[in-house]
């Protein structure tokens, strides 16, 4: 024992070092309770992944990827019984039993459940693993979204390496007519219970449904796979599963994708709304501002937001008016914007040149990112263009979070459509918010998180996921960008864009702005163009409160930056800073502030 004592000391730099005396007997009683949870965990991570065939391709999850959700009234009734008794089965464990990084993943897993269920009663599906709240079962299709773009989504990512995945995809090609006709009976039934969209954004929708049905079958985005083989497959295989895919495509795709394009052409959408309110469906005011809570992750209310935005357009406008004049340009604010907007110099003339573009900018950031990280990513991202057939609804670009169990990289998405308004001053914050420092590095940060339920890697608050892409703007002078001065003024841009989105969010939904009056504030506050502002308004009209989350997540992340350069002072270190704010994953603000409190402490020590 002595020696024992010795030894301990030794290790201890000369410092005697007191084991506590309850280890041994609450260590059996921890590890026990930590072993009967994730037990849960797993089981119903694994329900889940069952239950939504095109999430768990997503995450790379196996053997799914032959099925569509269920998407019957019957599947439906099944998922809500589930998530109730899921809820209730979580609550029977005993909180105070399990260790402290087990009671994180408690408190996580509660407020997803929680949050789930109380969107049941808005007509939510009760999926809890998503990006953000999973949409009303019966607003399901808009310009954005909708089995008309998951399905070619869900295609593309799926495995495509052999012939077994071949074979997978097939059977769920000859699986997604029934898929279609489900997603036509929810959206009657959603007529029937007054739930529609707003007339005005769904114009695209009709084409892009009759986009997958050309006349050639190998040009429809469903059968992608069928046109890129890996080398590994033989040629007599790729003939069959080719001729099996054409088939399936002209007797049963095709009929069903015309059914729903003439249900929403001639049925559907003649009979959606004129206003573009969410409260004008039903129960509407209390469904936005649950949203709103869910999104930001906050109490805040709406016009709480609103007020929030106010001061930062006015806050950041001061900052874009100081940029022009040290440019020396002549003119007015309006002046300027147009001049952005108009000026031949700005922009490419070759889609091919604009990716390129978005290439170097991306990996010049690369190399320099071990100057504001001490934890890199493993998994590797690529810089695409959106698909043609989805490209005119979509915004400038977004991030496609890759599958390290499947080996699949992220994948950062840029449109090609319309080139006069894709400006070349733009491009450095966008990289930075949706591929690295932002999006690609958060994301893939989170799915490798080592010792957590599977849901902590897929799981991604709104708040913290799109705060961080914003916050990742404005490092961009420390990682080598915003040397051109109409560079600069795209992040001001960049961050006073979504700072109109608090304004202009709450007030379509809840102060009864219009739309020509969202667009106006627009194209007062921002040098963005008019296809850009058109398509982002119109995505804050279908999906109310997401855009929220941005610049309440940015100011929580700058605020607790702020306050530990403050209290820390020069031993302040900004990798250390955030490698705090991601070594958790994706997580609500309130524990972020926490986290980082106790990091400040720590730090002090």
């Amino acid at each position: 024992m002595r020696k024992i004592l010795a030894l301990l000391l030794a290790a201890a730099g000369g410092v005697f070092v007191a084991l506590p005396t309850t280890f041994a007997q609450s260590a059996p009683s921890q590890l026990e309770a930590k072993k009967n949870f994730r037990a849960y965990l797993d089981a119903d991570w694994k329900r889940w992944m069952e239950e939504y065939p095109e999430f768990a391709t997503g995450v790379g999850y196996p053997g799914q990827n032959r099925k569509w959700a269920d998407d019957s009234t019957e599947g439906i009734a099944a998922r809500q019984k589930h998530l109730r008794e899921s809820l209730v089965t979580l609550k029977k464990f005993d909180r105070d039993a399990l260790a402290k990084s087990e009671q994180l993943n408690y408190d996580l897993y509660l407020d997803i459940l929680q949050t789930a269920e109380e969107g049941l009663q808005f007509g939510d599906d009760p999926m809890p693993f998503r990006n953000v709240i999973p949409g009303n079962n019966f607003l399901r299709i808009n310009q954005r979204e909708g089995i008309q773009q998951g399905a070619p989504e869900t295609l593309a990512s799926a495995p495509h390496a052999t012939v077994v995945d071949y074979e997978d995809i097939l059977a769920r090609l000859a699986a997604l007519p029934k898929a279609f006709d489900q997603e036509i009976a929810l959206l009657e039934e959603g007529l029937k219970r007054g739930y529609t969209q707003p007339k005005i954004t769904l114009r695209d929708v009709p084409q892009q449904i009759a986009d997958l049905a050309p006349e050639d079958p190998l040009k429809s985005p469903l059968l992608d796979a069928f046109t890129d083989f890996p080398v590994s497959i033989a040629e007599a295989d790729r003939k069959r599963l080719t001729q099996r895919a054409v088939a399936i495509y002209s007797s049963a795709l095709v009929p069903a994708i015309h059914r729903l394009h003439d249900f929403i052409e001639k049925t559907y959408l003649p009979a959606c709304r004129g206003s573009i309110a969410g409260t004008d469906i039903p129960n509407g005011a209390a469904a936005y501002a649950y949203h709103v809570r869910w999104h930001t992750t906050t109490n805040l209310t709406p016009q709480q937001i609103h007020e929030i935005g106010l001061a930062e357009v006015k806050r950041i406008r001061a900052e874009m008016e100081k940029l022009i004049a040290s440019i020396g340009f002549q003119g007015s604010f309006h002046d300027f914007t147009e001049f952005l907007r108009n000026d031949p110099r700005f922009y490419y003339d070759k889609k091919e040149d604009l990716v390129n573009g978005y290439k170097i900018i991306a990996k010049s950031v690369d190399p320099e990112l071990v100057k504001e990280f001490g934890k890199l990513p493993r998994n590797q991202y690529g810089v695409i263009p959106i698909p043609d057939f989805k490209a005119p609804s979509q915004t400038t670009a977004y991030y496609q979070p890759g599958a390290p169990a499947a080996g699949r990289p992220g994948y950062y998405f840029v449109n090609t459509y319309n080139l006069k308004a894709r400006p070349k001053w733009e491009m450095e914050a966008l990289s930075l918010h949706e591929s690295v420092p932002g999006h690609h590095l958060q994301i893939s940060l989170g799915q490798e998180l080592e010792d957590v339920p599977e849901f902590r890697r897929h799981i991604g608050y709104s708040a913290f996921v799109e705060g961080w892409g914003l916050y990742s703007e404005s490092l961009g002078e420390d990682l080598g960008l915003y040397k051109d001065p109409y560079s600069k003024f795209g992040q001001l841009t960049y961050d006073m864009w979504r700072a109109v989105r608090l304004v202009v969010d709450t007030g379509m939904h809840t102060m009864g702005w219009s739309r020509d009056q969202a667009i106006q504030f627009f194209k007062d506050n921002t040098g963005k163009t008019d296809q850009d502002i058109i398509v982002e308004v119109d995505r804050y009209i279908v999906w109310p409160g997401q855009a929220l989350a941005y610049k309440i997540g940015q100011l929580k992340i700058r605020e607790l930056r702020t306050l530990a350069e403050k209290e820390l002072g020069p031993k302040f270190n900004k990798r250390k800073f955030h490698d705090a704010v991601l070594e958790n994953g994706a997580i609500p603000l309130n524990i972020l502030e926490s986290n980082i409190k106790s990091w400040i402490a720590e730090e002090k020590k």
